[in-house]
């Protein structure tokens, strides 16, 4: 499985009615009320805002919803293309303004079928790794060495904070934090720790 790095957007025409799909990371099926609210209100002559979701390790968590257009036509065909691409925490919504022309059951199935489809093209994902948070603090001559030893063992710095010491919190691959956490504390002569912090 993958999991989605960063919001992506894309639009496409059907008959005068445009589609616009975005793309946006999920960490939790409850956050989808609020996002799809928040678009509404960003959108407010759209027709339609219909969402898919796949969550989870094993991207077997889902939520979808047609919002109004016929039963099936929308959501479900949406969240289909989602659950084939392999990627996890992810919310499609499709936004619809209509342009006049009724599409019909398959017409409509394949304009939001193909919103995902374009939009999961232009993604960028990267493989769900199990991962863990840590803080770790230093003396300043020591900031180099342990943060080239961090980056080698493929760790993300999410902060650096520099006062009578410096501290950085970030995540780094689980398989990689024993190693890396032995390898610190040896280079350090015992005097720095790397910390898990509990998610």
């Amino acid at each position: 499985m993958h999991i989605l790095l960063e919001q992506a957007t894309c639009e496409i025409e059907v008959k005068k009615s445009r589609f616009i799909a975005i793309a946006s990371p999920l960490s939790d099926l409850s956050q989808i009320k609020e996002i799809v609210n928040q678009c509404r209100m960003e959108h407010p002559l759209a027709n339609h805002v219909v969402h898919a979701a796949v969550l989870g390790p094993k991207g077997d968590l889902y939520s979808y919803s047609d919002d109004h257009e016929p039963k099936n036509t929308a959501g479900r065909p949406a969240l289909e293309v989602l659950k084939g691409s392999g990627v996890t925490n992810i919310l499609v919504l499709v936004i619809r303004y209509f342009g006049g022309t009724l599409l019909g059951t398959g017409g409509l199935v394949k304009a939001y079928a193909d919103s995902v489809k374009e939009v999961l093209k232009i993604i960028k994902t990267e493989p769900l790794i199990d991962k863990t948070s840590f803080h770790i603090s230093m003396p300043y001559h020591l900031y180099e060495p342990i943060k080239k030893q961090l980056i080698e063992a493929q760790a993300n710095i999410d902060s650096e904070e520099f006062t009578v010491e410096v501290t950085l919190t970030g995540t780094i691959p689980s398989s990689s934090y024993p190693t890396c956490a032995a390898t610190i504390f040896d280079l350090s002569n015992g005097s720095c720790a790397l910390n898990p912090i509990d998610a």
